[in-house]
């Protein structure tokens, strides 16, 4: 396909509250109630976390990464529900195969989120709008789902245009309102800044966009080395990372942040049985094998620690990943402090025997 002679055009899809959604699709009498997808708070004496949660149980304070039994304080007449992983991966592919044909270029970044290129078939950011209204239109009716859709010049304003109104949402970002937008986001608004890289810009003054647009460059990558460069641009409106396929994960990893830091290693031990069966149902659906497997470890003051074991041949088999990812982590289950975030990562990918890998 030529480049586009129009302006750059970038549609960020963010499906809302993505796994709540999903059982609300499959169990219409759930809509419009403080639904909870987790461990069980009553089973397992209350231990597991919050995956994630509708927008009428956030009203209560419920969040990803909250103590199921924190939650169930705060919201005792919410619906609780064990994920189902296989039925949200199936319906994300329906989900990703519905979007693509909307994209001259498409970028799956994870179940729930896309970026769609669409400046060869729009000629202008109204015409952009028309077709995010067709995209959010044909998925409530044919997934009974709703998507927030964010539009840019680029990826990381599309992707904080998204954010703005949902659920539900579209927000328009246009070339000339670039800089009127950023301004006023604070730092953390920029995916990939982190607690940590926001503590340290409040410390030097820096509180928005608007005002990290104005530190030079040079001071920006002494403080971050090469992602400063990185910072810099998209604090400047000026990112220009192309959206294009992936053809081939060199890895899959999902993490889960606890919205306070966890001393109990049961909760730590049943967020990481949820992220194993995450990650192996995404394994799964991109039609993969795996030799390695990782977790990340990450506790209050930032200390991160990982650690790897690797099988002696390909394999797709989640007692595995459940087996080394239980036996990588009993280094740590002595360990007294706090923990704020653990992760699970599958490396040394390669497609399975016969099947196509799936591009996302």
């Amino acid at each position: 396909m030529p480049p586009s002679l129009g302006p750059r055009i970038i549609l960020h899809c963010d499906l809302d509250a993505f796994y709540p959604s999903c059982e609300i699709k499959r169990n219409p009498s759930l809509a419009g109630k403080p639904l909870i997808v987790g461990a069980d708070p009553k089973g397992g004496h209350g231990r597991g976390v919050v995956m994630s949660c509708s927008y009428e149980a956030r009203k209560f304070g419920v969040r990803s990464g909250m103590p199921i039994s924190q939650a169930y304080k705060l919201c005792p007449q919410g619906i609780y529900v064990r994920p189902d992983f296989e039925f949200y991966a199936e319906t994300s592919d329906r989900v990703m195969s519905l979007l693509r044909k909307f994209a001259d270029r498409f970028e799956q970044t994870s179940i729930d989120e896309v970026y769609l290129d669409v400046g060869d078939r729009c000629a202008s950011f109204d015409e952009a709008i028309k077709l995010a209204r067709r995209v959010k239109t044909e998925l409530k009716s044919a997934e009974g789902l709703t998507v927030s859709v964010g539009i840019a010049p680029n990826k990381s304003i599309a992707k904080m245009a998204s954010d703005m109104n949902k659920p539900d949402g579209l927000t328009t970002v246009r070339p000339d309102d670039v800089k009127t937008f950023l301004e006023p986001l604070s730092v953390n608004k920029i995916s990939g800044v982190g607690k940590k890289t926001t503590e340290f810009l409040q410390e030097h003054g820096v509180e928005t966009i608007g005002q990290l647009s104005q530190i030079p460059a040079k001071k920006i990558t002494d403080w971050f080395g090469k992602g400063g460069v990185w910072l810099w641009g998209i604090a400047n409106g000026i990112e220009e990372t192309p959206v294009e396929e992936r053809p081939l994960r060199k890895s899959i990893s999902v993490e889960q942040t606890f919205e306070r830091d966890i001393q109990n290693k049961g909760v730590v031990k049943e967020a990481l049985e949820s992220l194993v069966l995450e990650v192996h149902e995404r394994l799964l659906g991109e039609r993969l094998l795996f030799r390695t497997v990782g977790i990340k470890v990450r506790f209050e003051g930032f200390q991160t620690f990982t650690r790897e074991k690797t099988h002696t041949g390909y394999v797709d088999d989640q007692d595995v990943i459940r087996e080394y990812v239980g036996s990588l982590f009993r280094e740590f289950e002595k360990d007294r402090r706090r923990i704020r975030l653990v992760g699970a990562r599958l490396s040394d990918l390669k497609p399975a025997e016969g099947r196509q890998t799936r591009l996302g």
